[in-house]
């Protein structure tokens, strides 16, 4: 999954619903064209993580631009997410190659 542009408190309900929407075990989300996240979106995604851990899936983020991944250092969230720098290499992370 690749989001665009601001994922704020306008654009977070529809990122749920299209991730309500996966059923996948692994998955990738490139952050790479977003580049603004709000605590609205941050709050989707950790959800999502929770969610994985959950269910024994594998999630990983990668393409975080310096903005969005400063947030997620103010708000503490890296370490509750595998994060990489390339979209190849996330899907080497969650297929556990």
């Amino acid at each position: 999954m690749a989001p665009s542009g601001r994922l704020d408190s306008l654009s977070a309900p529809a990122l749920k619903a299209a991730l309500a929407a996966v059923d996948a075990r692994r998955l990738v989300v490139d952050l790479g064209r977003v580049d603004y996240i709000s605590s609205a979106g941050l709050g989707v995604l950790f959800a999502l993580a929770k969610r994985m851990r959950e269910t024994g899936g594998a999630l990983a983020l990668c393409a975080l631009g310096d903005q969005v991944r400063r947030v997620f250092d103010l708000a503490g969230y890296i370490p509750h997410f595998t994060v990489a720098a390339t979209r190849a290499e996330a899907v080497a992370l969650v297929s556990g190659r």
